[in-house]
C-alpha cells in the first residue's frame, strides 16, 4: 500500500511517498521514510486525525507529523487584529 508522510515548516514543506505491507503502522511508515529520528515533532495524524505510532494505516492515507505551535492561535489573532489600523 502507498502512504504519503509531510512534514513541514513556515514557508517550506517535504513530502514522500513510500510503499509498505498491508497491516503497516504509523511507526512502520516512518522508518521506512527515515524520519523516525526528528526530535522536532511533537505528535502524527492521518488526514488531520491525530494518530500514534501503533496506529494502523490503510492504503492511500496522509500522514503528517506535527511540530508544536510556535504560539497560541488565539494570540496570533490577537495580535494581528491590533495591528490592523481601526476602520473609520
Amino acid at each position: 500500500m502507498k502512504i504519503e508522510l509531510v512534514r513541514a515548516w513556515p514557508r517550506r514543506f517535504e513530502a514522500l511517498t513510500v510503499e509498505l505491507a498491508d497491516g503497516a503502522t504509523v511507526a512502520d511508515a516512518l522508518a521506512a521514510a527515515g524520519w523516525g529520528t526528528d526530535a522536532e515533532i511533537s505528535g502524527y495524524a492521518v488526514f488531520g486525525v491525530k494518530a500514534v505510532a501503533d496506529t494502523p494505516l490503510r492504503d492511500g492515507d496522509r500522514l503528517e507529523l506535527l511540530r508544536p505551535l510556535q504560539i497560541d492561535p488565539k494570540e496570533a489573532r490577537r495580535r494581528r487584529a491590533a495591528e490592523r489600523p481601526l476602520k473609520k
